[in-house]
């Protein structure tokens, strides 16, 4: 680990100038405004690490720890999420100091209060794999980098007699309650001053039974400590010279203290800060480079850069690197994979999970693998599993999808067809969340369960995902009745009114109905009847059937962009954002419909809507998201989207043709590379005019998932006409 890790370091003087330096067009900030919440601060992709500042604000845009309104800092914490709609982690918070101060969150109305500070955002350095910002209050200045386990910071002091640093275990994420917490081991120099400690930290929040410990080491040993029962250490430095350095090492495990203290001998053994930061630069970049793309267009190029970025950091790992864990069920074990966490699965399986399938095949055995043994210490496949806990949160059975679609394309993880096929049905089939009533049913009543509509019809999808597996597999029997159980959602169509509407046990609709409508007590999950018609991305065509035909969808699929841009309802979730009519690209339920338009022959207005979303959803500013990056799946849709395909159906192999946004883009997949090239490209000539696959003439609305990772050449050959 520690020999690849400084490896990447001795590349960086390679990786890190000219052309190939890709962090240099990563704008860590696009996302930290409005209601992007995206993590700022210094990690590695997939690291578990994530160590960054936390503001005092708990509240709902503050989920990551940031925002760009606030420039206040409780300290320097080693977990946070990036993108996701509910607060969690933020754990071991370090904040240096040059003074008295309480040991509390703090109170931005009470400057002291707390440990907290204003940093000077004029100063502040966002960058991959770094960050450093100045803290007005005690006029340190903090720099921060990573490994993958290993938070590494760098504080430079005033001249100061009363200098330390404050180790708060109690200050969590915006809904994390504190259970316990303690400095558990310290370790002395010769004179018995403490020069390390570790400790640990166990949370219930969004993760209700969360267990982290840590090991810590500093530079220059303590001339004390001063413990506030077991929630905070000062550390206490004494006198600091003017611009005088110091480092402290924090290592996180999910088993031990033990654990953390072997990660950080396995990955940070030395002190060197501008080594470490080189290698996480070059780590970045190795990342990074799995697509190059070619375009005059500075702005464009760094909001790929960007949202490649904001997709690389999870699935986060979630194991020693004497690969142990704590699984689902609390008990540790020693896994022949690499485990991860962070899998926000009702928001990734349309197309972070798809496009890592792609570009980074080599973690998709290790991802089967880690869904695979939660579904054997919990008895499902994860729905939203953070930090060893299944969350239950969101609809359906997003995991069963994403599992799905890696069997599909070929990630087996050595399991045989028969375990795969288990796991599967055994989620499918497990009688909760809804699944009972449907089950009895054929359909979730609306009397009976609430936000019936999206259950059901994320419930059916995931069938015509465990149905597409199922014939992979050869289990066409189990393929034949999940295929069957995937149209269930056809229950809730209302001919009248040509929208899917909830149902009640007696089979009448629910009232009063308004399609524009949303809230918390509503047939629909985070949206309105406009946005719930069209999910049902397995079965387009009897979509179009129960309209009559595919004019008569298309016709309805126009309307969708038309409609009011507005949502009704006093408490309508702010999550319906990136409104065009009631297409709402802000959210992921919206994300596949423009490819609708492609699926049924009108490959010119998805381009158009295409780059409608891509022009005005994604900017290279503060506020260039039009909602929460959810863990890398708005970005993720703009990466795909770009290269002029899209992922539509679950588990299958067919990613549907857009529009390309780029001259010349290569694809680092199995098979070498795979270039996408748009002859004649330009504003003018979006549309796509004809298609040739390695010189050939190629006909088919969809490129095939293997004839990508094969490598080879995808050539779009551009005009102004409308086909």
């Amino acid at each position: 680990m520690k020999k690849l890790f400084f490896a990447l370091a001795a590349l960086a003087a390679v990786a890190c100038t000219g052309a190939d330096d890709y962090c240099e067009w990563v704008n860590p900030k696009i996302g930290t405004g409005a209601h992007g919440h995206v993590f700022v601060g210094a990690n590695v992709p997939f690291g578990f690490v994530q160590l960054g500042p936390t503001s005092i604000p708990q509240q709902w845009d503050w989920t990551s720890g940031y925002h760009d309104s606030d420039s206040t800092v409780i300290g320097f914490s080693h977990t946070h999420l990036s993108g996701t709609g509910i607060g969690d982690l933020f754990d071991i918070t370090v904040m240096p100091v040059t003074g008295p101060c309480r040991f509390e969150r703090g109170r931005e109305m009470d400057p002291e209060s707390g440990a907290w500070s204003y940093a000077d955002r004029t100063r502040e350095i966002t960058e991959p794999g770094y960050y450093s910002v100045p803290l007005m209050r005690w006029g340190v200045t903090a720099e921060l980098t990573a490994t993958s386990r290993v938070g590494l910071h760098r504080y430079t002091f005033p001249s100061s007699n009363n200098a330390a640093l404050i180790i708060d275990l109690e200050n969590g994420g915006c809904w994390d309650n504190l259970v316990d917490s303690g400095i558990d081991l310290t370790e002395a120099d010769a004179n018995g001053r403490i020069i390390a400690f570790g400790g640990h930290r166990y949370s219930s929040g969004w993760a209700r039974d969360q267990k982290i410990f840590f090991w810590a080491e500093v530079s220059r040993p303590a001339v004390d400590t001063v413990m506030c029962g077991s929630k905070y250490m000062r550390f206490n430095l004494g006198d600091t010279r003017k611009g005088e350095k110091l480092l402290m090492k924090v290592a996180l495990s999910p088993v031990s203290v033990e654990g953390a203290r072997a990660n950080m001998a396995a990955e940070l053994p030395g002190w060197d800060f501008d080594e470490t930061r080189a290698a996480a630069r070059a780590a970045w970049n190795h990342e990074l480079s799995k697509v190059r793309i070619t375009t005059s267009s500075r702005d464009r190029k760094t909001v790929f850069y960007t949202a490649m970025y904001h997709s690389l950091i999870a699935p986060s790992l979630f194991c020693d690197v004497d690969m142990q864990y704590r699984g689902s069920d609390d008990k540790v074990r020693t896994g022949d994979f690499v485990n991860y966490t962070t899998f926000s699965l009702w928001d990734t399986y349309r197309a972070q999970m798809p496009l890592m399938t792609i570009i980074h095949p080599e973690k998709m055995n290790d991802i089967v693998s880690t869904m695979y043994h939660i579904y054997l210490e919990q008895g499902d496949l994860p729905v939203w599993h953070l930090m060893g806990n299944e969350t239950d949160c969101m609809v359906g059975n997003p995991g069963l999808i994403s599992f799905a679609d890696a069997v599909v394309k070929g990630f087996r993880a050595g399991l045989t067809d028969q375990e795969i096929i288990d796991a599967m049905v055994a989620t499918a089939t497990t009688p909760d969340r809804g699944q009972n009533l449907r089950m009895n049913f054929g359909f979730i009543p609306a009397d009976m369960y609430e936000e019936s509509v999206a259950n059901d019809m994320e419930y059916a999808i995931a069938d015509a995902a465990l149905a597409n597996a199922a014939e992979a597999l050869g289990y066409d029997d189990v393929s034949e009745e999940y295929l069957s159980r995937s149209l269930s959602y056809r229950n809730y169509w209302d001919q009248e009114t040509q929208f899917m509407r909830g149902m009640r046990s007696d089979g009448t609709f629910t009232e009063p109905f308004n399609p524009l409508h949303s809230g918390r007590e509503t047939d629909y999950t985070e949206g309105t009847a406009w946005q719930y018609l069209w999910l049902a991305p397995h079965d387009i065509e009897g979509l179009s059937g129960l309209f009559g035909s595919d004019e008569a969808l298309l016709e309805k699929l126009d309307a969708l962009f038309e409609a009011p841009s507005n949502v009704e309802g006093e408490d309508a979730p702010p999550d319906i954002s990136g409104l065009i009519g009631q297409y709402a690209h802000g959210n992921e339920p919206s994300h596949h419909i423009i490819y609708i338009y492609s699926m049924l022959g009108q490959r010119d207005k998805a381009a158009d809507r295409i780059l409608q979303v891509c022009n005005e959803m994604y900017r290279n500013d503060v506020e260039g998201l039009a909602g929460n990056e959810d863990v890398g799946q708005m970005s993720a849709w703009y990466i795909l989207s770009s290269l002029g395909f899209y992922q539509v159906e679950p588990a299958s192999t067919r990613l549907w043709f857009g529009t390309p946004l780029w001259e010349k883009a290569d694809v680092k997949v199995q098979g070498g590379t795979f270039r996408i090239t748009a002859k004649g490209i330009s504003d003018a000539n979006c549309y796509i005019n004809a298609v040739r696959l390695n010189g050939n003439p190629y006909e088919l609305p969809y490129i095939d998932y293997k004839d990508i990772v094969a490598g080879g050449t995808l050539e779009f050959i551009m005009g102004k006409k409308k086909l």
